[in-house]
């Protein structure tokens, strides 16, 4: 499974941006697909996630710090995850990495991508 991240900016406090995942590879092997942020001296950590099983995709499970400010959405035709991020803080400012949990198997493993900057100035 490969993973492109893009739409990473520099943004104003209060304003919105837009990242997208597109998934290449093995696809019929991801069961989820997710955003994740590292800022700087910290790990990385779970912003928001989305099951790409089904028509739906069920309830995506959210972070508390951006619970009613990002959705994350999927569109399976694209193989494309969105993160729409709105009334943004510079608490939001990170590297943003694009997650894909797949099976492979009877195992489970975590491919990312290459990460993309997000940059909120106060």
């Amino acid at each position: 499974v490969q993973l492109q991240a893009s739409g990473g900016d520099l943004v104003q406090a209060g304003g919105s941006l837009r990242l997208s995942c597109a998934a290449s590879g093995s696809i019929f092997s991801i069961n989820t697909m997710g955003w994740y942020r590292q800022a700087p001296g910290q790990q990385r950590q779970l912003v928001a996630r989305i099951s790409t099983r089904g028509i739906t995709g069920g309830t995506p499970n959210y972070a508390d710090p951006v619970k009613g400010r990002f959705t994350i959405s999927r569109d399976n035709a694209k193989n494309t995850v969105y993160l729409q991020m709105t009334n943004l803080k510079p608490e939001d400012t990170g590297v943003y990495y694009c997650n894909a949990g797949a099976v492979h198997g009877l195992k489970g493993y975590d491919y990312w991508g290459q990460g993309t900057q997000v940059t909120v100035s106060s």
